[in-house]
């Protein structure tokens, strides 16, 4: 794949300004009230962390797809929720505190497990590892630091000294995650414009089918491990809900692969249309809830 600037530089940027959001919302407190009561934050950190990918990578190997489809699918399981997660999880009731403990949690430790379950993925799925594609560990530890943890820490540290700067910022990035994640969705269409349709043809099935079982899978966990409903909601919201935006930047700075990343464009349309159906259930839950 030929890179361009506004790939190369203006993609990483993009997503660093959604991180530094993410950051925005985060203050000392939420990290304490986690910590006095921290099972809630296991259970969903052990099922992102674990439970999605290898929901991922079962997924991949169940639909027969091709190499590099497939391994978009792993690379999406393989990726933490983000500022959508906890914006989904706030509009269904859920437990918002804990969706941004996770997002930011999942995100740190994302930098080594992501290149960890994409290998895994290369080596289980047929015929990937013909195609000498792999996640280099010290490339994407420095890109993800660079675009995740330092930015989340900008964030944190802003809000805690200028907390009104923060509360306007905030609204911004928002605005500034749909319009990469539009036009990076567009790109690879326009990218792959002559087999597009049979593409999508190909990794659709799996994709919905991944986003609905992360969604069920994460609110069986949290119900199992007797979790309140809030908790449930937003556990189920966080591994549904992926940053897109992350697999994409790896997809093109670091594999250089349209038909990897294809797998995230359709997963980012997919996951937006059952997150009205999580919002709905999520509500109703709520109200009936004791």
């Amino acid at each position: 794949m030929d890179q361009s600037p506004l790939i190369d530089i203006g993609l990483p940027i993009a997503l660093a300004i959604i991180m530094v959001g993410i950051g925005l919302s985060l203050t000392k407190e939420d990290f304490a009230v986690q910590a006095r009561s921290p099972w809630a934050t296991i259970v969903g950190l052990f099922g992102q962390l674990v439970l999605v990918p290898l929901t991922g990578v079962a997924v991949a190997l169940a639909f027969g797809l091709s190499p590099m489809l497939a391994l978009g699918v792993v690379l999406v399981a393989a990726t933490p929720g983000g500022a959508t997660s906890n914006l989904i999880t706030y509009l269904a009731r859920g437990n918002v505190a804990l969706s941004v403990i996770l997002t930011a949690l999942s995100s740190v430790a994302v930098i080594l497990t992501l290149p960890m379950w994409f290998g895994i993925g290369a080596r289980l799925i047929p015929g990937a590892a013909d195609e000498e594609v792999t996640v280099p560990l010290g490339q994407t530890f420095g890109l993800l630091l660079g675009v995740i943890l330092i930015p989340v820490l900008l964030g944190m540290i802003l809000r805690a000294r200028k907390p009104a700067l923060a509360a306007r910022i905030e609204r911004f990035v928002g605005i500034v995650g749909l319009v990469v994640l539009v036009l990076l969705i567009v790109g690879i269409v326009l990218g792959e414009r002559d087999r597009i349709v049979d593409l999508i043809v190909a990794v659709g099935p799996a994709v919905i089918v991944l986003n609905l079982a992360l969604i069920v899978i994460g609110g069986l966990l949290a119900w199992i491990c007797r979790l309140r409903r809030a908790e449930q909601i937003a556990i189920a919201v966080e591994f549904g809900i992926k940053n897109t935006t992350l697999t994409l930047l790896i997809a093109f700075t670091v594999i250089g692969d349209d038909e990897v990343g294809l797998a995230a464009a359709v997963y980012s349309i997919v996951m937006y249309l059952t997150a009205f159906l999580v919002v709905y259930g999520g509500r109703r839950l709520m109200r009936t809830a004791v």
